[in-house]
């Protein structure tokens, strides 16, 4: 999970940050944003960085039924943002974990929440009710995990639900692991169903 847009200098022009949805072909430049979190920090839980075609791959998965979008300045993709299945019985499709990655150089630029704001628009154009966020969270925070994500969810409408303990051992250092939770519509007795995204993103005004 992505350290927030807390930490920048100061916010772009908010104009200049297009928000689209990711193609195969953004494969690599997004796979290049996400190594440096493998790699060198617990942001991440994962310990190889996937290769190029599992990474695609990933893509195309979870296209399937959920937004995968990019966020772009002068043509650079600097972020990108999905949502993929909470858990795969039926009864939890109307929540969702979302993801979020930003340039590591590029943070505090608001393009986090752009994307956020994006991703949480279409997904409510899909009946989609929970919004749920796994986030990876220190003791105390050293070189390779801060706070920040959570201040960020914070910051956009989540709440701590739960806290796994002790349970992700990466760089010889263990890191609790801490659910929030975001509602965006209304629970019913009579539930619409979920659509895929297929069915929603031909009329989504992507800007």
């Amino acid at each position: 999970m992505e350290n927030p847009d807390l930490k920048g200098k100061g916010q772009m022009d908010r104009r200049d940050i297009k928000i689209r949805v990711a193609s195969v072909q953004d494969a690599q430049a997004l796979l290049d944003i996400y190594t440096p979190y493998v790699e060198n920090t617990a942001v991440t839980f994962e310990y190889e960085v996937p290769s190029l075609k599992e990474f695609t791959e990933r893509i195309c998965r979870i296209q399937r039924k959920y937004p995968y979008l990019v966020a772009e300045v002068d043509g650079e993709i600097l972020g990108y943002a999905y949502a993929n299945a909470f858990h795969e019985r039926p009864a939890c499709g109307w929540a969702v974990e979302t993801s979020i990655y930003v340039s590591r150089e590029k943070k505090g630029m608001g393009i986090g929440s752009k994307l956020y704001q994006m991703l949480e628009k279409l997904l409510a154009e899909q009946n989609i009710l929970n919004l749920n966020a796994a986030i990876a969270y220190p003791e105390e925070e050293d070189e390779y995990l801060t706070k920040d994500s959570v201040k960020f969810h914070q910051h956009l409408g989540y709440c701590v639900v739960g806290e796994f303990h002790q349970c992700g051992y990466k760089f010889h250092r263990w890191y609790h692991l801490v659910w929030m939770e975001k509602h965006i519509g209304i629970h019913q007795k009579y539930q619409p169903p979920v659509k895929t995204f297929d069915e929603i993103k031909l009329r989504a005004i992507l800007s």
